[in-house]
């Protein structure tokens, strides 16, 4: 029984452009705030710099990391490779001063770990006087 014989059912319509005009504001929106960085244009030569020699203390002790990863404690060589180790070799070297100076000479091709394990020991030591040793440039 249809009682609206002459009525035409309208087919509802979806309009797309308020969707459209909501989608472009939120993609300006995102181009301008988001932030590109771009970590393949590094470029970074280590170890030197144009500083001033330090003035030499008798409290320091001079680390040095080899490129093959090796340690030496104020020119004593030591087959250490784990920090808590190389945390009792430290506070050794240190005798008895409570907080030497840590220097580190570490090699330009020393591995970022090695290096991180020299600072792990000197957290474990409790030492937070920490430097790092450069060469100068050359030619100047």
């Amino acid at each position: 029984m249809n009682f609206r014989r002459g009525r035409v059912r309208e087919e509802p319509e979806i309009n797309f452009i308020p969707l459209i005009d909501v989608l472009l504001v939120i993609l300006i929106f995102l181009m301008v705030t988001t932030s590109y960085s771009r970590f393949a244009e590094l470029h970074i030569t280590l170890p030197t710099a144009d500083a001033n020699q330090a003035i030499e203390q008798n409290n320091q002790i001079q680390i040095a990391v080899t490129a093959d990863g090796r340690y030496a404690i104020n020119g004593t060589l030591l087959p250490i490779v784990d920090p808590d180790t190389l945390a009792r070799e430290l506070k050794r070297a240190a005798g008895k001063s409570t907080d030497p100076i840590l220097i580190i000479n570490a090699d330009a091709g020393a591995t970022h770990q090695s290096v991180i394990t020299v600072l792990e020991a000197a957290r474990i030591a409790q030492y937070g006087r920490i430097t790092f040793a450069t060469q100068t440039r050359s030619g100047r």
